[in-house]
């Protein structure tokens, strides 16, 4: 029998305990449902779980010691590879929706997490990529999209009909006022159901990346202008006060003018529709280094705090009361894709019972528009 010192003792259950863990570790590893892979310091591949090698389509023996970038080819493993980035910055990479493709040459979108390996002294040793084959997700989201789409342009059809004959109806002498009140109403009801239509449409475009922008060079000054001059008006038939504090003449900006005007417009919009029963609505403009900044704020019902992270969510409704909770949120949630899709950003600020602030930001340089 072998007998060991308590050194000896203490070192053998460290060493029984260390391999006891490393195997504990890859058996996890192995049955979790996404692939797993492992690169040393020069990014060559220590390890691959087996649904790693099932999305690559590559055997184990063909990809250990191999460059990562051998194995993940094509999409941004091509061009910034995350594992590179995380070894140079030893910062993780979070939820990147890419592309590569499979040992049989076949290209598949995945989404990706990048983070670094350290040793037991905090010193970084390599790098560790989890990936998911996101095919089956994207094959449903373009059904949700086709459904949404094909469910709009069915209902449309017999929408503008209706509106279309209630409107001839209308011109013409009524002899009983209450059958011109009725149209009226058919008319109105039509007008808010084709609208909320043309909102799902544009939703199922934006999601679906294919809202085209017409850039050209755009003065936010002319714009807001105009809108300024139809919305005065407006708000002061609900009692409210319309102001434009634009002081300094806005740079030009490569922009698409439509889409920026439908997000004014629905900014606008909110402001007077929220709004308590007199106030103030103000749009301000200014500009920074690298961008143009145009503020819109009203003095009203606000948003609440458990409500403010989702608002910009296609369909969430709020948990307020009144007109808190109407809505459906699809026009901002297509405000916030026109402008992410002209490489600018969208910021809101809200006190409930104050009213809100939202923040939109341009890019004073010509953006180039993803394909």
């Amino acid at each position: 029998m072998c007998r060991f010192n308590n050194k000896d003792q203490k070192t053998s259950n460290q060493t029984f305990q260390s391999h006891t863990d490393l195997a504990f570790y890859k058996w996890v590893i192995d049955l979790v449902p996404v692939g797993v892979m492992t690169v040393d310091s020069h990014l060559e591949i220590t390890g691959l779980n087996p649904r790693a090698l099932e999305i690559t389509g590559f055997t184990e023996q063909e990809a250990l010691h191999r460059s990562c970038g051998d194995i993940l080819q094509g999409g941004m493993c091509d061009m910034e590879c995350p594992l590179r980035s995380v070894l140079k910055r030893e910062k993780p990479m979070i939820g990147i929706e890419t592309t590569i493709r499979r040992r049989s040459g076949e290209t598949i979108p995945i989404r990706m997490h990048a983070a670094g390996l350290f040793d037991t002294k905090g010193n970084l040793i390599g790098g560790i990529e989890a990936f998911q084959d996101i095919r089956r997700i994207k094959s449903l989201e373009r059904e949700r999209d086709n459904f949404i789409s094909m469910i709009a342009h069915d209902m449309k059809s017999p929408i503008i009909g209706i509106h279309g004959f209630a409107h001839r109806l209308l011109k013409r002498p009524q002899e009983q006022q209450e059958m011109r009140e009725y149209l009226e109403i058919i008319q109105r009801e039509s007008e808010k159901l084709e609208s909320l239509i043309n909102q799902f449409l544009e939703i199922s475009r934006l999601q679906a990346g294919k809202l085209n922008l017409n850039l050209s060079a755009t003065s936010l000054d002319k714009e807001l202008h105009e809108l300024y001059d139809t919305y005065r008006l407006l708000a002061a038939e609900k009692g409210l006060h319309l102001e434009l504090h634009a002081d300094e003449p806005l740079p030009i900006i490569e922009a698409d003018s439509a889409a920026l005007r439908r997000v004014f417009t629905n900014l606008l919009d909110n402001a007077i529709k929220y709004s308590k029963e007199t106030g103030a609505i103000s749009i301000s403009t200014y500009e920074t280094g690298n961008e143009v900044v145009v503020e819109i704020k009203d003095q009203g019902i606000g948003i609440g705090p458990a409500d403010l992270p989702y608002i910009f969510e296609a369909f969430y409704r709020s948990t307020g009361e009144g007109k808190e909770s109407a809505g459906f949120g699809l026009g901002l949630a297509g405000v916030k894709a026109i402008v992410e899709r002209h490489g600018g950003g969208l910021r809101v600020n809200s006190t409930p019972g104050e009213g809100s602030t939202f923040i939109v930001l341009l890019p004073k340089a010509r953006h180039k528009v993803p394909e």
